[in-house]
């Protein structure tokens, strides 16, 4: 398949550059760096770090799609770390391109969605970057906790300031605790997020609001992977997950 073509599709299928105008997303994007003209094989990583890169460039990969790029905001000087990335793909052959925002959003094959479709959400209604919605019957947070470990392979935080039985659940992966008021006053008695921030611990408890925290790595790895499975059924593509968790 020939690398344009590919890109224009993940531009389209993605709204890249819409979704990017509209939640004013730091991240470059799209296509951050041109390889090979022929894509063969895809490789999906959360992360465009040096480990995945080198993965990629062992595992035959010639395009890269991660949830985290090499480019955010303005100008990045070509020296050290970002130097050698860059260097490893252009030896490699290896056309990166990033989807931040767009991925998380996306009702399909974003992050979030395969998380609220995966607990059984219903009625998925926007939320932040990601969505809101309703169990079907009422479940205890660690039966949501260990649904969420089974899908990470992660054992979660979780914070209680809240019922321990919850039906409204909002879903935003990554790292979202700052979304904790907001998410109480939308109805959710659940905010499922990636990591926790300090600053959140109190206003959780004080707001009778609970939060389950399951990996900002862990969370995010579903996006990159539901995209590259979507190319393979659409193109034939064969792809691999290039995986370097971080534990945070």
């Amino acid at each position: 398949m020939h690398r344009d073509t590919l890109v224009r599709w993940l531009d389209e299928f993605l709204k890249t550059q819409e979704i990017t105008r509209q939640m004013r997303d730091p991240s470059l994007n799209g296509l951050q760096v041109e390889g090979a003209e022929r894509v063969t094989k895809v490789g999906a990583a959360v992360d465009a770090a040096q480990s995945t890169i080198e993965q990629a460039r062992e595992q035959g990969v010639d395009f890269m799609i991660v949830h985290h790029g090499l480019f955010w905001g303005g100008a990045t000087p070509v020296v050290g770390i970002h130097k050698r990335r860059l260097e490893a793909l252009f030896q490699g052959g290896i056309s990166l391109y990033a989807s931040h925002l767009p991925l998380d959003v996306h009702p399909e094959v974003g992050n979030n969605a395969v998380i609220a479709q995966a607990l059984g959400l219903q009625g998925l209604e926007p939320f932040a970057a990601g969505f809101i919605g309703t169990l079907f019957r009422a479940h205890t947070l660690s039966e949501i906790g260990d649904r969420l470990g089974q899908m990470t392979g992660m054992q979660c935080l979780i914070h209680q300031g809240g019922p321990n039985e919850v039906t409204r659940v909002a879903v935003v992966s990554g790292s979202a605790s700052d979304y904790v008021a907001e998410a109480r006053a939308a109805g959710a008695e659940l905010l499922i997020t990636g990591e926790p921030k300090h600053q959140n611990f109190h206003p959780t408890f004080e707001l009778g609001m609970n939060a389950i925290y399951a990996g900002h790595y862990d969370t995010e790895t579903f996006g990159v992977k539901a995209l590259a499975e979507r190319l393979e059924r659409e193109f034939g593509l064969p792809w691999v997950f290039l995986e370097h968790p971080t534990g945070l």
